[in-house]
């Protein structure tokens, strides 16, 4: 007895998932034998533009074929049209990425390419690049604006702080948003900064930057930065917020204070906004820089308390010089900052936010859920 034919969006994300790397080499590969002078929008290295593309053509093919979420998944495609544009991509570029997907399908299937195949994966691809492009087509705020680098500051052998000034004029970004950005000695490679401060209207921007093992982008920032290098922003991203009327626990691990920090900035404007309780989180008491400033927010803002956290009592070698974190006067304790935040108090009633390092973000919620507080409560940027 044979077994009943798959649907064609089914068999075409079994086809893509059966082998994806050469899936997205033979697309891109047919476009640019279409039109050679697109492979100079693209990075030379393409390992993560090809893991991401695969990922955005099987969220279409499954989002398509499930009975609801298609509003999510218009939305979706509208914002990585308008993120597209900061490659250089025009309509007619959409138009060829159609053909290429569709011959690449057409390739995949082999006999299994009836009429009834082409057609839905037609329509699947179709509503991919159309709505990508028609978003890019209608978005009214500027594919890039840019900023030059006017101070940077050596916080640690891995970590920095770089300030820049907008030259010209540039949308205005919500705090704990980050921006997609370019430096210039990776041109065509883009990376997500969040700002430690909020927007203002003299184009002031600062980033806190920790090279991380693997990052050629951020070690570059930490390493080879410059006053007076120029920075490129294209589009904002991020839905964290602080509802003034709400408590709030903030959880930061590392430079994953930045975003917080612009948050808590922000908040100060507002007169008698509900408490925030930060845990500042380090692997050592001596990348624990920002709790000077910390300090001097919180003694002009009763609403906030801080608690400095660090995993180890002392500093390595390398952290000899760095400034004792109990000079300020802030309750410091030891240990993980997720496991020690969740630990410390009922947090049932709290709006939370988590900003850091992906495993740290991941295991702090499932403790904070463990100890009672609710998922939808728990905010966070995608973890990647």
């Amino acid at each position: 007895m044979t077994q009943p034919e798959q649907p064609a969006l089914t068999r075409a994300r079994t086809l893509v998932a059966g082998n994806s790397e050469r899936f997205a080499r033979n697309v891109f590969a047919r476009l640019f034998a279409m039109k050679p002078v697109l492979r100079e929008l693209f990075p030379a290295e393409m390992a993560r533009v090809r893991e991401s593309f695969v990922d955005v053509v099987d969220h279409v093919l499954a989002s398509i074929a499930a009975p609801d979420g298609h509003g999510e998944l218009v939305d979706f495609l509208a914002q990585l049209g308008r993120d597209h544009r900061k490659y250089g991509v025009v309509s007619e570029h959409y138009w060829l990425m159609y053909d290429a997907l569709m011959s690449e399908f057409e390739y995949a299937f082999g006999a299994g390419w009836t009429d009834a195949a082409e057609e839905s994966v037609g329509q699947a691809m179709l509503l991919l690049t159309g709505v990508m492009r028609g978003a890019a087509e209608s978005a009214s705020e500027p594919v890039q604006w840019q900023a030059r680098v006017v101070q940077k500051f050596s916080i640690t052998r891995d970590r920095a702080i770089v300030r820049l000034v907008a030259t010209g004029p540039h949308p205005a970004y919500a705090a704990g948003q980050y921006l997609e950005t370019q430096i210039p000695q990776w041109p065509r490679t883009w990376r997500n900064l969040s700002p430690a401060i909020p927007d203002n209207p003299n184009g002031e921007l600062e980033f806190h930057v920790r090279a991380v093992p693997g990052g050629r982008i951020s070690r570059t920032i930490v390493s080879e930065t410059r006053v007076g290098d120029v920075w490129t922003f294209a589009q904002r991203h991020g839905t964290m917020q602080l509802d003034p009327a709400k408590p709030s626990l903030l959880i930061a691990g590392g430079t994953g204070l930045a975003p917080l920090r612009a948050l808590l900035i922000d908040y100060a404007q507002y007169a008698e906004p509900a408490p925030v309780h930060l845990f500042y989180g380090t692997e050592y008491p001596g990348e624990l820089y920002e709790l000077g400033v910390l300090r001097q927010l919180a003694a002009t803002n009763p609403w906030l308390r801080i608690t400095g956290v660090t995993e180890n009592v002392d500093d390595p070698w390398w952290l000899t010089d760095a400034a004792d974190p109990r000079q300020w006067g802030l309750e410091l304790v030891y240990g993980r900052v997720g496991e020690v935040a969740a630990g410390y108090a009922d947090w049932s009633d709290r709006q939370v936010l988590l900003c850091g390092p992906a495993p740290m973000v991941f295991h702090t919620a499932l403790r904070l859920r463990a100890a009672g507080v609710d998922a939808d409560a728990i905010a966070h940027d995608p973890l990647t």
